[in-house]
């Protein structure tokens, strides 16, 4: 199962230097079942963007809660066993989980297909994003559209061979 683990640019450093995510549980988003009803038109590909998306607005609440990092989001695409991420199914028709899995083993890096980033000139949208993302969460239309501003950048894709460079 391909999955989207939500980072910053310090939590991908400590991956790099481990060889695998920080242990479980972890938070990730995934194609779920409740996924596809909620886009019930959408094809894989948009199903995928999707589950990149949520854990993009993830990293959001990682960046608000880490004042060092650098203001950019960051998603850890990888290939995991089905078994090990595991939909919480009290909560997956709830908007605010649609994709959400709770890992259950770390992500070793030779797992990772890919690595999305913010480029440099979304940092200022994702800095205001990340001061509001709590606001947004509990429906502040003022917060939401500040975070919806950040959202419009697309965040960039590397080869995992490319992370020495992003550090």
């Amino acid at each position: 199962m391909r999955v989207y683990v939500p980072l910053t640019l310090p939590g991908l450093a400590r991956l790099h230097r481990a060889g695998r995510t920080d242990p479980p549980p972890l938070t990730a988003y995934a194609v779920t079942p409740a996924l596809r009803e909620w886009y019930l038109e959408g094809n894989e590909e948009e199903l995928e963007y999707a589950a990149l998306s949520r854990a993009a607005q993830a990293s959001l609440r990682l960046l608000a809660a880490d004042p060092d990092a650098a203001r950019r989001r960051v998603v850890l695409a990888a290939e995991v066993p089905d078994r090990t991420a595991v939909a919480d199914p009290d909560r997956a028709l709830e908007p605010e989980a649609l994709g959400e899995v709770r890992l259950t083993e770390p992500v070793p890096l030779a797992k990772a297909a890919a690595v999305h980033v913010d480029g440099v000139e979304a940092e200022a949208d994702v800095a205001a994003a990340a001061a509001v993302v709590e606001a947004a969460d509990k429906g502040d239309d003022d917060a939401r559209f500040t975070v919806d501003g950040a959202a419009d950048h697309e965040l960039l894709w590397y080869g995992v061979q490319e992370i020495p460079d992003l550090l």
